[in-house]
C-alpha cells in the first residue's frame, strides 16, 4: 500500500501521534511518503524517528492508496487541495481541538491502522462547492474548490456589506450583514453552525445559505438542493471584500461577480465501522446533552 502523509504543524499532541504512526507503518509492508514541509518541520523538532530513510512528496497523483492527515479539522481541508480530484481516501488523527474530521485519536491509531490495512471501512463521499468569478480572479482558477464552505466577508470596515443572491439566475435577497456563508453539508457543523446555520448529514443533497450578522431582522439561513447555482454581487463603502475558501484567502474587488455550485468531483473520507455522523455529533457536539438522558 502506497500511503500519504500530511500535516501542518507540530506540537505536543502531533509529537505523539507521529510517533505512534511510524512506529506501527514501520512493521507493515507499505511505501509511505510525507509531504515535503511537513518532513522538513519533523525533521526540525525530533530525533526519534528514522525519517532520513522514509520519501516525500511535493503532489499526489493516483498511484497513492491512502491519505493520512495529523492534525485538527484544519489540517483535512488543506490536505484536499493536495488530493484534488484524484479520488485517494482521506482519514484524520486528531492532534487538534475538537476533530470533527479527524476522527482518531493517539491511543486508537494502531487498532484504526489495522482496520484500514484490511480494509474493514466505509467511504463517506462529501460534496464540495466550486466557484467561479467574473473577471477570473488569479488566487481563484486551480485551487477554485472548498469542502466546508466559502465565505464572502467584509474587509477594512467595521461596515456592513450588501450581498446581493441570485438562485438559478432569480433574484432571492440582498443580505446587509457582515457576510454569507455558502456551506455545504460537511461544513454545516463548522462556521455556519457557529452563525446559527442547521447541521445537516454529510451524505444530504443540499447547500446551506447563512448570513454573518444580519442586519435583515428576517434574514435566516436558507437551505437548497445542492444542484443550484448560486450568483453573488456585493456592495459597501469599502472597493474589496475577501472570500474564504475553507481557510484560503483571496480578496476582490466589488465590481466582481460570484459564481458558486456544487464540484464535478467528491472527497472520499474513511469511516471506521465503530464511527458515525450521529455518534460523532453526540461526542463532538454533545448533541442532545441532557442528565435525563
Amino acid at each position: 500500500m502506497k500511503i500519504a502523509i500530511f500535516g501542518q504543524f507540530f506540537h505536543k499532541n502531533a509529537d505523539k501521534a507521529i510517533n505512534i504512526l511510524f512506529s506501527y507503518l514501520s512493521k507493515k509492508a507499505c511505501h509511505v511518503f510525507i509531504e515535503e514541509t511537513f518532513f522538513n518541520t519533523i525533521n526540525q523538532h525530533t530525533n526519534k524517528l528514522d525519517i532520513k530513510s522514509l520519501n516525500t512528496f511535493k503532489t499526489l497523483d493516483s498511484s497513492y492508496d491512502l491519505l493520512i492527515s495529523i492534525g485538527g479539522d484544519g489540517t483535512i481541508l488543506r490536505a484536499i487541495t493536495h488530493v484534488k480530484n484524484l479520488g485517494i481516501p482521506i482519514v484524520g488523527i486528531n492532534a487538534g481541538r475538537l476533530g470533527f474530521l479527524a476522527t482518531i485519536q493517539n491511543e486508537n491509531i494502531p487498532a484504526a491502522m489495522d482496520d484500514i490495512l484490511t480494509g474493514n471501512y466505509k467511504i463517506s463521499e462529501r460534496s464540495l462547492l466550486q466557484i467561479h468569478t467574473t473577471p477570473e480572479h488569479p488566487d481563484l482558477t486551480e485551487l477554485n474548490f472548498a469542502l466546508n464552505e466559502i465565505a464572502i466577508s467584509r474587509k477594512n470596515t467595521t461596515s456592513m456589506i450588501t450581498v446581493a443572491t441570485k438562485l438559478d439566475g432569480e433574484y432571492l435577497t440582498s443580505y446587509w450583514s457582515d457576510g454569507l456563508i455558502v456551506s455545504t453539508p460537511t461544513g454545516s457543523t463548522g462556521y455556519s453552525l457557529s452563525c446559527g446555520g442547521p447541521v445537516i448529514a454529510p451524505t444530504t443533497k443540499s447547500l446551506i445559505l447563512t448570513p454573518i450578522a444580519p442586519h435583515n431582522l428576517n434574514a435566516r439561513p436558507l437551505v437548497i438542493t445542492d444542484s443550484t447555482e448560486i450568483e453573488l454581487k456585493v456592495a459597501g463603502r469599502e472597493e474589496h471584500y475577501l472570500v474564504s475558501l475553507d481557510s484560503r484567502l483571496a480578496t476582490l474587488n466589488n465590481d466582481a461577480v460570484l459564481t458558486i455550485k456544487k464540484a464535478p468531483f467528491k472527497i472520499k473520507m474513511i469511516e471506521l465501522h465503530n464511527e458515525s455522523f450521529l455518534d460523532t455529533l453526540r461526542k463532538k457536539l454533545l448533541w442532545g446533552e441532557d442528565r435525563r438522558n
